[in-house]
This record gives structure tokens, sequence and C-alpha cells, in this order.
């Protein structure tokens, strides 16, 4: 077992010629990529983090199809296709891989991981060695969505792997993305890298991971977790919920005291 965070992608880049007017290379992300001419990944966990369209799940998507794996997820054995929403920047990303291999992988999308448990049904009742034992033995499909994504964090991902993950907090409540986050901290630990996309402010306190945030003008820096953009506004909101209301709703004076759990 490994004592130290691993990596396996050092540096993604992205092919010379694209056309950066069009989708999905006008992304403040991927505008962002050409420009830099790189994106460097540290061991362990790092997470990318952004308003809605600035292009971190593309992006995510585009990695893992550049690695191989299949768009709708799963490992990169999996080889299926319910409908094909994936963008072309897959193919036009160049990954610089290490030299150590990852034990085992796997892509996670929060919006299709009902095909990936369809797929997996289907393979096990097509014989061979079955598949869902490790996925905790029983079928993703008689958990609740969050049971599931836990069952295959905890069963599924194992030492020294590769992990992309586009927004996994989707399907989990906090106590939950707090089970994960003690996960991924294992998982770490153990040699493995992993790649999210997320909105969690509990996820992204995970002691030693790397935040990345895209801004609106498509800049992407390292910030700290104090500074990422989920953890301030959840901080201010909870702090002032009503001065928020006020803002959004137009509510004030006497109505905004009708709301009294604030």
């Amino acid at each position: 077992m490994a004592s130290a965070p691993g990596r396996f992608i050092r540096q993604i880049r992205l092919a010379p010629g694209v056309d950066d007017s069009r989708y999905p290379f006008s992304l403040p992300a991927v505008r962002q990529l050409a420009r830099s001419g790189a994106l460097t990944l540290p061991p362990g966990v790092t997470f990318l983090v952004g308003e809605n369209g600035a292009g971190k799940s593309t992006l995510i998507e585009g990695i893992a199809v550049a690695a191989g794996f299949n768009p709708e997820g799963g490992s990169r054995n999996f080889r299926f296709t319910t409908r094909a929403t994936e963008s072309e920047l897959g193919e036009h990303l160049v990954l610089a891989w290490d030299v150590r291999k990852p034990r085992t992988d796997f892509f996670l999308r929060a919006e299709s991981y009902y095909n990936v448990a369809s797929e997996i049904e289907r393979l096990d009742a097509a014989g061979g060695r079955p598949l869902l034992p490790a996925y905790g033995g029983v079928s993703p499909h008689e958990r609740s969505h969050g049971e599931a994504f836990l069952d295959l964090a905890t069963h599924r991902f194992g030492p020294s792997g590769l992990y992309l993950l586009d927004e996994p907090e989707a399907a989990l409540s906090v106590q939950s993305c707090l089970a994960l986050l003690a996960r991924m901290h294992e998982l770490a630990a153990q040699g493995s890298q992993l790649l999210v996309a997320t909105h969690s402010p509990v996820l992204l306190a995970l002691p030693g991971a790397t935040i990345l945030e895209i801004s609106d003008d498509g800049g992407l820096e390292q910030v700290a977790f104090e500074q990422a953009l989920p953890v301030r506004l959840t901080r201010e909101f909870l702090e002032a919920p009503g001065r928020f209301l006020k803002n959004l709703l137009g509510t004030g004076g006497a109505d905004a005291n009708r709301n009294s759990w604030y």
C-alpha cells in the first residue's frame, strides 16, 4: 500500500489550432488552458470550482475522454452509449502521464451514473465475473442515489487509483459529503489521484487538497479553502440569510421578519 499521495496524470494541454470562438473551446476554463499552455496537476486531490458555465464539468469530461474513459462514466473497461452528449474537447486534449500507472480507475458523472448502473446490471446478467460485489453487493438501482455514490467510493475505489469525479455531491446530504471527504482522504493517503469538479464547501475542506478556482473571465488560480467561491458564498449566506433574501426577493421591513428560521 502506498504511503504518500500519487500522481498519474501530470499535465494537461490543449492541442494547438482550435477555434476558441465556438463551444467548448469558448468556455472560460478551456480558453484559460489555451492561454496558459498547460495545467499541471499535483499529487493527491485536486478540486475545480467555479460558477455554472465556467467549464469545469466539460473540462473533467474532456480529461476523462482523453484518458480513455467511457464518456458516460465507469472504468476504462466500460464501453456503452445511451446518448452521446459529450463535447469534442477530449479529442483535443493531450495528457502527460507519469511513469507509474494506476491500479484501478473510475470516472463518475453524477448526471449519468444511472446509465452506468444499468450497464453494471446488464454485464452481470450476461455472465462472467460478477461485478456487483465490487459495488457493495447490491445494484445501484436498489439503493438511493446518495447511497449508491458512497457504495461506489467505499467498495469500488481502491488504493493507487485514478478517479475523475464530476459534482459527486449532487446526490449527497451534508453527512454523506463528510463520509465521502473521509474516503477521499483515505484514498489519497493510499496513493490515489483524484480530480473533482464540485460546488460543495464540505468537500473543499479536505486537508491537503489543492483548490483551483475558475473565475468569470477564465482565470484559473489556486486558492485557499477560506477564499474558495463556494465557501465564501455559503458562509456569507448563513451569517445573514435575511440580507440575501431581501436582495433576491425584494422583501424587507415586516416581511423580512416572517421567516423566523433565520
